[in-house]
């Protein structure tokens, strides 16, 4: 009988995780499971579940390869129980082990099903240490603060690691080179594309389960791309450094019709499932300025993308508790339109971003701030819709990621904590940092009537719906002043003109 067990979840994939350390491996059982509780809680992409199960099975690969004895329950084993819990219940009878051992999980769910087994059996809880903060760091540094702005966590972080620092200052002089990496992209018949990997034996398994089972889930399954090894997610990371991290930077906010990935890295889905490791990958891409391969913008950029950004939602989500999810600051209450889902849509940006995400079960950061996510501030869209939506379509959406970037930074349902302001634009800006607009039905250019971009008064709707909460925001303050010098009858035709294309949207 071995004395422990040791469950590994889905985003745990990493070999120095914190329930692997310090065990004996001839005395240890590590359990892994395919439920269908966890396939099914929200309505995943196809490609999304594929990407985790083959990753999953790989991983349990690299364990036993590694000389641990694991049990790894298939999602069409007959003994399957659909659950964790109830996995965590039947390898207990099966190797009698003196207790469970586990790293924390990173979403409260999972959290609270697996605590309850406490009841049952000993469970010891490990912390995630694979994130450079701990929650008592995070919430060390926010009780200190009215306000809990990314940009000064970062720059502890930055401290912290030595990431981009000369002695006590920062690389070059400034903190963030944000300001130089919006410039819109241009086509260049050079443009890299991400590292693609044919599914081997296993990963084509799991391709023909997921066919199967979960065949009216959102998404377009093959082609599959995905890396689902180790191996391949940093084979796919360092094609990423040498061919797209130089121009990241400048082109990061860009958007351009036939060209999905530009110059981002598409590894997302492998960090956030522990195929890579964060810190290695600053180390990296930090490397590549330190020997003149790639400039500081991009450099800066990116490391803020994972010790900034992703840190600091972490940390957001932990501290806020569960009910963040459900917060809805500006009481939107608009059904999601069916046109997320299926793409039907006149809006060049929204089809293409959608379509996009059906296909790859990816979408960079501005397709879903500014597009996807900007229509559904605008057209007031309940906020907990929009974070169910976020959390299905995205190979790389886990609940601690995805929703404080979405109820806070992309919808302000939680009313400011997050952002200092709403991320709406109206079509001006879809224009100026994409080449949608050219193959649009809409004209960008024009202001009102039916032929006119829905985002030119959907902005303006917006503004006027929220006009006294926007008055006392400094950064909104100067628009409102703008919509109250509207003349009556502009203000009557943007209402109009917003009323009459948001009636016509068909919700599922």
């Amino acid at each position: 009988m071995a004395k422990t067990l040791i469950l590994i979840l889905g985003d745990q994939l990493t070999p120095g995780l914190s329930s692997l350390r310090d065990v004996d491996r001839s005395d240890a059982v590590v359990l892994m499971a395919e439920v269908m509780r966890e396939a099914s809680y929200a309505p995943h992409h196809k490609k999304k579940i594929a990407f985790l199960f083959a990753a999953m099975r790989h991983f349990a690969q690299e364990l036993a390869d590694a000389g641990w004895s694991v049990d790894y329950i298939k999602l069409d084993d007959p003994r399957n129980s659909d659950s964790l819990a109830g996995e965590v219940f039947e390898a207990m009878a099966r190797h009698g082990p003196a207790k469970l051992r586990m790293t924390e999980p990173g979403e409260y769910r999972v959290l609270d099903e697996l605590q309850g087994l406490s009841a049952a059996f000993e469970v010891e809880i490990l912390p995630d240490d694979r994130f450079i903060a701990s929650h008592a760091e995070f919430n060390g540094w926010a009780e200190e603060r009215k306000s809990l702005r990314m940009e000064f966590f970062y720059r502890e972080m930055r401290r912290k690691t030595g990431f981009l620092m000369d002695s006590n200052e920062p690389a070059g002089g400034q903190w963030n080179y944000d300001h130089d990496n919006r410039k819109p992209a241009v086509r260049d018949l050079l443009m890299p594309s991400p590292l693609r990997f044919a599914p081997d034996a296993i990963t084509q398994e799991v391709l023909d389960l997921v066919a199967e089972r979960f065949a009216d889930n959102f998404g377009t399954l093959e082609p599959f791309w995905f890396a689902t090894t180790r191996a391949d997610a940093e084979a796919a990371f360092a094609h990423f450094l040498k061919h797209a991290l130089p121009k990241f930077g400048d082109y990061q906010d860009a958007m351009l019709a036939d060209e999905k990935f530009l110059y981002h890295a598409v590894v997302s889905p492998y960090l956030n499932c522990g195929l890579l490791d964060p810190l290695a990958m600053c180390r990296a891409a930090e490397a590549e300025y330190r020997e003149g391969r790639a400039p500081l913008n991009a450099v800066e950029g990116f490391i803020r993308q994972i010790i900034g950004w992703r840190e600091y939602v972490r940390g957001i989500y932990w501290r806020e508790g569960p009910d963040y999810m459900r917060r809805n600051a500006l009481d939107a209450t608009r059904p999601l339109p069916w046109f997320y889902w299926s793409a039907e849509t006149d809006m060049a940006c929204m089809r293409a971003t959608v379509e996009q995400t059906r296909d790859e079960a990816y979408a960079h950061h501005i397709q879903r701030l500014m597009v996807t996510g900007n229509f559904a501030l605008l057209a007031g869209i309940d906020p907990y819709e929009v974070h169910l939506w976020y959390l299905a379509v995205y190979a790389d959406a886990y609940e601690w990621v995805e929703a404080p970037n979405t109820v806070g930074m992309s919808q302000f349902a939680d009313g400011g904590l997050l952002a200092s302001k709403p991320y709406v634009s109206s079509g001006a800006y879809i224009d100026r940092m994409s080449d949608y607009c050219q193959g649009c039905r809409y004209d960008v250019k024009a202001k009102a009537g039916p032929n006119a971009c829905p985002f030119n008064y959907l902005y303006w709707d917006f503004i006027a719906r929220h006009e006294d909460r926007w008055k006392a925001n400094p950064r909104m303050g100067p628009i409102v002043r703008s919509y109250a010098k509207f003349s009556d009858e502009r203000k009557a035709e943007i209402r109009g003109d917003a009323a009459r294309f948001l009636d016509g949207l068909r919700t599922a």
